[in-house]
């Protein structure tokens, strides 16, 4: 792996998982010695995270950006559009078999919630699965590449609202009804399973954050 390609994955999960807190300042020195690379590649890496929006230029240096809830509207906004799309088309385009499996998992997906790690990790995972198998099925490269641009902040967000038991097992059963919904091959109830989900996702991430609004910041 390239220094670059090593340093931007480093610090990129660490800013998804709060690691790098909102507002914390990446200096090139400290930065360079932590993660072992010289700063040319760390510049590379800081240029890739600022071009998706997980940090920002300006006087004091990069610094990792805040998601407000301005920020978590307007996302939830753009996801609405393009993964309501992506379900319709999968649903059109997908192979039953594999979605009725995946179905199938996740009414069983409980047992992984209230499991605690690394349980709960493979929930996370079969959810990741869930999502790759809806961007393979849509045949369409553009809009699965929107859709993994946009994943990388929402994996942040779902960290805002961390591990919540309850939400999870109601979240387990929406997707649930979106790989039932694609492998029944109708179109118009994947893109409303998916927006009825899209809709108790964000009710619950706003008020977590509205009630905990710096408990993420450490």
């Amino acid at each position: 792996m390239r220094a670059s390609d090593k340093a931007y994955a480093a610090l990129r999960d660490d800013i998804i998982e709060w690691r790098l807190a909102p507002g914390t300042v990446l200096a090139e020195v400290e930065q360079s010695e932590r993660l072992g690379v010289s700063r040319t590649p760390l510049r590379e890496a800081l240029g890739r995270l600022t071009a998706e929006g997980l940090t920002t230029a300006g006087g004091r240096g990069v610094v990792v950006t805040d998601i407000s809830l301005e920020d978590i509207d307007e996302l939830f906004e753009l996801r609405q559009t393009l993964e309501g799309k992506a379900a319709a088309l999968a649903a059109r385009r997908g192979d039953t078999a594999t979605f009725e499996r995946l179905q199938c998992e996740l009414i069983n997906a409980p047992a992984l919630i209230n499991g605690g790690d690394p349980a709960l990790h493979d929930y996370y995972e079969l959810v990741g699965r869930l999502d790759t198998a809806i961007d393979a099925a849509i045949s369409n490269s553009y809009l699965a590449q929107a859709m993994r641009s946009l994943r990388v902040h929402l994996v942040r967000i779902r960290r805002l609202a961390a591990d919540d038991a309850n939400r999870l097992t109601a979240a387990a059963a929406e997707h649930a009804a979106i790989a039932e919904a694609i492998a029944a091959g109708n179109p118009a109830l994947a893109e409303a399973a998916t927006i009825v989900h899209l809709h108790r996702s964000l009710s619950h991430v706003k008020a977590t954050h509205a009630s905990h609004p710096k408990e993420h910041h450490g």
